[in-house]
């Protein structure tokens, strides 16, 4: 399964208005894991950057001016997310609005809101009542967050994955030990009745030495608390 963890930055809050995106951020994930393939471009918004905005974001007119439009990074932002992948996203109705608001201005089919998969509401379901920002989450997840001053597309959806993967389980949810059967031992007759025999040669390594780099560097990255580097990632 092929995820897309993103986020947006914008001008401000009305979509339908002036407020454009300006920067947008993007890690894959496959099986919930990372693969080390991002997205992350800055964009030109044509319009002034609010003081409020540049004081949240601390990016300005100086340095969007020389930046991409939109229009100039839709193929790109397109063919990263694909065809079918989810979109994890915090607070996703904000985001998506933004986004089929830029692809609307180019003519561009808009992302079914089916594809997005919103933290903010699984946070909100799974803990009624407690803080479910993206703060307040790497405070009870213990996800060190010490490097988000501001806030920064990138950034985001790097504390987003690891707080993502602690919402649904941790790192390999779908990962099942407790299968029917086993919590009494073995079901006769099945193929775990009995000791298996050693595998004569380890199987050859799937991972090519670049993906095994490329994700070490991502792991780097997000610092000695990122989940990854916890569980030997």
């Amino acid at each position: 399964m092929r995820e897309i963890v993103m986020d947006t930055e914008t001008t401000g809050f009305d979509a339908d208005k002036d407020d454009r995106i300006v920067e947008i951020g993007g890690i894959e994930l496959v099986n919930h894991l990372p693969t080390g393939r991002t997205f992350h471009v800055y964009i030109n918004p044509e319009r002034p950057m609010p003081k409020d905005a540049f004081e949240v974001h601390g990016l300005g007119d100086d340095f969007l001016r020389d930046k991409p439009k939109f229009a100039e990074i839709a193929g790109d932002f397109i063919d990263f997310i694909g065809d079918d992948a989810r979109l994890v996203i915090h607070n996703a109705s904000f985001d998506m609005k933004f986004l089929n608001a830029e692809l609307r201005r180019l003519g561009r089919p808009a992302l079914p809101w089916s594809r997005a998969l919103d933290t903010l509401a699984l946070a909100r379901e799974k803990f009624p009542g407690a803080p479910a920002s993206l703060d307040a989450l790497c405070r009870r997840f213990g996800i060190d967050n010490s490097s988000r001053q501001r806030h920064g597309a990138l950034l985001d959806s790097e504390l987003l994955a690891e707080v993502y993967l602690e919402l649904i389980g941790g790192r390999q949810p779908d990962l099942v030990l407790d299968q029917p059967g086993r919590s009494g031992g073995p079901v006769a007759g099945s193929p775990d009745s009995g000791p298996r025999a050693p595998r004569p040669a380890p199987l050859p390594p799937r991972l090519t030495p670049a993906e095994a780099a490329a994700h070490a560097e991502f792991v780097a990255r997000l610092g000695e608390s990122a989940i990854w580097a916890r569980y030997g990632g």
